[in-house]
């Protein structure tokens, strides 16, 4: 399996029309790059509390049905990689009041990359209970999107197809 491959030029390449080039990476690889994926599911991600988490849930789990009857693996993988992070962002809220997760600012070396870069984790704030309900709603929707046969299916002819 190829690693996700962040030389590439994200602005110059439609997804949708070289899927060769799309890597599924680790968990949410490439989430905020790859397009035309990112404009259309963006608009409708959001956990500020469990009612807008569940319509954004709802409707990116409606675009991953419609990637999967389009046969469009790379919308369907964004899709679950977006409803994975709903779920990892609210937990991260309902640990750490503001977001933060570490001390610091991130090194310059390293800015757009996910990490801790030596900095320190900040200690758990008390659990906050709405966040902590949109990242349920969020991690139920994204379990359902990874257990799903026609995207377990479609992403292993993807990495055989372009990733071996």
């Amino acid at each position: 399996m190829k690693k996700f491959d962040y030389s590439l030029d994200f602005s110059a390449i439609d997804f949708r029309e070289r899927p060769d080039l799309y890597r599924v990476g680790r968990g949410e690889q490439g989430v905020l790059k790859v397009e035309p994926y990112k404009s259309e599911i963006l608009p409708h991600w959001r956990f500020k509390d469990p009612d807008v988490a569940r319509t954004s849930s709802e409707e990116i789990w409606r675009l991953f049905e419609k990637y999967l009857d389009d046969e469009d693996f790379v919308g369907a993988d964004m899709a679950r990689k977006f409803l994975q992070m709903g779920y990892t962002r609210a937990r991260r809220y309902a640990n750490h009041r503001g977001g933060k997760k570490y001390d610091g600012p991130v090194p310059d070396d390293k800015k757009g990359q996910s990490g801790a870069h030596g900095r320190t984790e900040k200690p758990r704030d008390a659990e906050d209970p709405v966040k902590a309900e949109s990242a349920r709603i969020f991690k139920a929707a994204w379990d359902r999107a990874a257990a799903d046969p026609r995207y377990i299916a479609m992403r292993e002819i993807h990495r055989e197809r372009f990733e071996s």
